[in-house]
C-alpha cells in the first residue's frame, strides 16, 4: 500500500508535464507563446526550490502532513486559478505556476523517501515505481483535458471550458494526493526486510563503510557537485527535448512535404503518447537495471545513449516513424533520471538525511529546466534548432565522464 500511495501521489504531481495541453487554447485567449512557457518554467523552478524546503520540513512535520500540504497547495492552486479565470495570465501564473509548483515541490520527495525506508533492499526498483506515476500522469491528464488521437479523451476543455477544467482538475489532484497520504508513514526505527543485512548491502553498494552525511557535510564534497553536474546535463537535454518536441518536428516534417495539420498531429502524438508513456516506463526499468549493475554504470550507459539519441533526433524528427521511435528512446532515458539520481544520492550520502539531501541534488533539475529549454528556444529563433540538439548531446557525453569521477566516500560517519 505504500507503493500504491506513492504512485497515486506522483500521478497527480505529474500534471506538470501536461501543461502543453492548455497552451494553444491560452494563445487563442490572447496569451503570447512566451507567457505560456513562463508559467511552465516558473512551475519547474518553484518545484525544485521548494523541494529543498520540504526536505528540511520532513523531520518536523513528517511525511503525511507534508503530503497533505502538497495536495492542498496543488489542488487549491488550480481551483483558485479556475475561479479567477484561466485566461487571466497574472493569476494563473501565481496560482498554477507558483502555488501549484510549490505543491508539487512539497510532495515530490515524500513517496521516494518513504518507499526507500520500506524497501532498502530494492532501492532502484522501488524508486522507479514511486516516481513512475509522475511520468504517466502527463498522458492521463492530457487525455482527460483534451483529445489525443486514438486515446480519445474526455475533452474537458472543449466541453466545460478552460476555467472549469482547472477547477475539476484541482479537485481531482487534491483528492488523489490526500488519499495517497494515508500510507505515507516511515517504518519504525531499526526495521528491515527479513533476511536483509544492511551492513553487507551498504558495503556492496559503496565499497566503503556505512555513510550518513547531513546536507551541510554533503555540500562540502566533490561527489555532490559531480552528481549535480551530471543530473543538470541529463535533465537539460530531456527538458529541452520536451520543449521542442512539438516545434521542431512540425518544422522538420513540413520540410519533408508533410502538411501542417498532419505534422501538428504527429508532433502531439510523439510527445503526449510515445515520450510520456516511455518516460514512465524508463523510471521503473532503469531502476531495476541499476539494482543489478549499479547506479554509476547505469547512469553512464543512460547518458551515453541519450547523447546519441538527442544528436540524431535533429534528423530523425523529419520522418514520422523515426520521430516516434526517438520520442520513445529519449523519453525512456529521460525517465531513468528520476529513479537513478535519488538512488545514487542515497547510496553515496546515506538514507538517514535523504529527504534533505535529495532536495539539494534536485536543484540540478531547475538548472537544466531553465538554461537548456531557453537555449533551444533562442536557437530556434535563429532558425537553428539542430544546433541545440547537438550541444545537449555533447553535454550528455560530458556527463558520462562526470559520473564516472564520482568515488565512494570512504570515511565512516555514524550519526
Amino acid at each position: 500500500m505504500v507503493v500504491f500511495g506513492a504512485i497515486l501521489i506522483q500521478l497527480a504531481l505529474g500534471n506538470l508535464y501536461a501543461w502543453s495541453v492548455f497552451t494553444s487554447d491560452l494563445v487563442q485567449e490572447g496569451w503570447t507563446k512566451a507567457q505560456t512557457q513562463v508559467v511552465f518554467s516558473v512551475g519547474v523552478a518553484v518545484f525544485a526550490v521548494v523541494m529543498v524546503i520540504a526536505g528540511r520540513l520532513m523531520p518536523k512535520l513528517g511525511p503525511r502532513k507534508l503530503t497533505i500540504l502538497s495536495g492542498t497547495g496543488l489542488g487549491l492552486g488550480y481551483i483558485i486559478a479556475g475561479l479567477l479565470g484561466a485566461e487571466n495570465y497574472l493569476t494563473t501564473l501565481i496560482f498554477v505556476g507558483i502555488v501549484g509548483g510549490a505543491g508539487i515541490g512539497f510532495g515530490y520527495v515524500v513517496p521516494i523517501a518513504v518507499s526507500m525506508r520500506w524497501y532498502p533492499d530494492k532501492k532502484g526498483l522501488i524508486t522507479g515505481l514511486a516516481v513512475a506515476g509522475f511520468g504517466f500522469g502527463a498522458t492521463l491528464w492530457m487525455t482527460l483535458a483534451g483529445k489525443l488521437g486514438a486515446l480519445g479523451g474526455a475533452e474537458l476543455i472543449k466541453n466545460i471550458g478552460m476555467s472549469n477544467t482547472f477547477i475539476v482538475l484541482g479537485i481531482i489532484f487534491f483528492v488523489i494526493i490526500i488519499l495517497g497520504s494515508f500510507w505515507m508513514k516511515f517504518p519504525e526505527t531499526g526495521w528491515k526486510p527479513a533476511g536483509w543485512n544492511p551492513d553487507t548491502a551498504a558495503k556492496a553498494a559503496t565499497k566503503a563503510g556505512t555513510v550518513e552525511y547531513s546536507s551541510s557535510q554533503m555540500l562540502k564534497t566533490t561527489q555532490f557537485y559531480l552528481i549535480v553536474l551530471t543530473y543538470a546535463f541529463g535533465a537539460g537535454a530531456g527538458l529541452m527535448s520536451i520543449g521542442l518536441m512539438k516545434l521542431w518536428p512540425m518544422e522538420a516534417l513540413q520540410d519533408h512535404g508533410i502538411s501542417k495539420e498532419v505534422a501538428a498531429a504527429a508532433a502531439t502524438l510523439a510527445m503526449a503518447i510515445f515520450f510520456a508513456l516511455f518516460n514512465g516506463l524508463g523510471r521503473i526499468i532503469w531502476g531495476m537495471i541499476s539494482d543489478k549493475i549499479g547506479r554509476k554504470t547505469s547512469i553512464a550507459i543512460m547518458m551515453a545513449t541519450q547523447g546519441v539519441f538527442v544528436i540524431l533526433f535533429q534528423w530523425m524528427a523529419g520522418i514520422q516513424a523515426t520521430l516516434y521511435i526517438f520520442a520513445v528512446l529519449i523519453g525512456f532515458n529521460y525517465g531513468g533520471l528520476f529513479s537513478l539520481f535519488p538512488t545514487i544520492t542515497a547510496d553515496t550520502f546515506g538514507s538517514k538525511y535523504f529527504s534533505q539531501n535529495y532536495g539539494w541534488v534536485f536543484l540540478a533539475y531547475a538548472i537544466g529546466g531553465i538554461v537548456f529549454p531557453i537555449l533551444g528556444g533562442k536557437l530556434g529563433d535563429l532558425n537553428n534548432f539542430p544546433l541545440s540538439f547537438t550541444i545537449c548531446g555533447i553535454l550528455c557525453f560530458v556527463a558520462v565522464l562526470t559520473i564516472l569521477l564520482v568515488k565512494p566516500i570512504k570515511q565512516e560517519i555514524v550519526r
